[in-house]
């Protein structure tokens, strides 16, 4: 969050940024309720409605994508152009995808935001976060930020960040395959109303058939950690309603599809069987356990 609100500086209480309207719950604390900074949230996998929602003032367009916990994925390029004519700045969240998967910078955005907390480093022990841009002048200015807020990674914590990088591509692969295997198996389960993952990467979000389930899950996996993070190699499985975005107010919640019955997983690198293994155990018909 500090590699956020460090771009996040650049502008004023008179300017205007637009974000995405299902992003990470605490980007949403974070300009909403901490800085107040004057935005409006759009359905970025929308290129019109964001054109349509530019103001005189807008400054900035930030993007997830694919989206936290939704999964939604946005036309970088398109926005990129949407973004040099209105003579705004497209930030993208590159969080989930990493550079393995995709490169904002190559699609015309010009900062890239990573919570390299996540998949950068890879092992749930570090705090760290990372701006990229491609302009020397807006390194600088962001530089210059960074310095004064004081967000300044320590050494021993930038050592295991660079440590996870040697790992970044073969990681991926394997978080990737995994996801995708996992996916089609809850996809074909009559406990899953609903999956949602948009082909790459290792996250993927499903909703239960009934609410009843929630508890279920959470309380049965064993080798899936019901923990907030994502990224790491254990699978992590994580209940956005009261943990990710539990700051998102219930109503908007609802009508972004973050149902209490959404569960979000981030498909670790273990042996793929022994994932959908644990899921199929923690899914398991309670009344059919018990011969009814």
């Amino acid at each position: 969050m500090a590699a956020l609100h460090c771009a996040l500086q650049l502008f004023g209480p008179e300017d205007h940024v637009l974000l995405t309207e299902d992003l990470y719950g605490g980007t949403y604390r974070l300009v909403d309720r901490i800085l107040h900074v004057p935005c409006t949230f759009v359905d970025t996998s929308r290129p019109g409605a964001v054109r349509d929602a530019l103001r005189p003032n807008t400054r900035a367009i930030v993007v997830e994508t694919p989206t936290n916990p939704m999964m939604r994925t946005a036309d970088l390029s398109e926005l990129a152009a949407i973004a040099r004519k209105a003579g705004v700045l497209l930030i993208v969240d590159n969080t989930f995808l990493t550079p393995w998967l995709q490169r904002p910078l190559e699609l015309g955005a010009d900062i890239v935001v990573h919570s390299a907390t996540k998949y950068l480093a890879g092992h749930n022990d570090v705090v760290a976060g990372a701006l990229v841009v491609k302009d020397a002048a807006l390194g600088e200015r962001l530089a210059y930020l960074q310095n004064g807020i004081g967000a300044i990674l320590g050494p021993q914590d930038a050592y295991l960040v660079i440590r996870g990088l040697k790992t970044l591509a073969l990681r991926m692969e394997r978080h990737q395959a995994n996801a995708r295997e996992v996916a089609a198996w809850l996809r074909a389960h009559p406990g899953v109303e609903r999956v949602f993952y948009p082909g790459v990467g290792g996250m993927l979000s499903f909703t239960v058939a009934h609410a009843a389930l929630v508890p279920q899950v959470l309380a049965s996996v064993q080798l899936c950690l019901f923990a907030e993070s994502l990224g790491g190699v254990e699978t992590l499985i994580t209940y956005p309603t009261t943990q990710t975005h539990a700051d998102i107010p219930a109503e908007r919640r609802e009508a972004l599809g973050i149902s209490d019955r959404l569960l979000r997983l981030s498909v670790g690198i273990e042996d793929s069987h022994d994932i959908i293994a644990d899921l199929a155990h923690a899914l398991r018909d309670p009344s059919a356990a018990h011969g009814a």
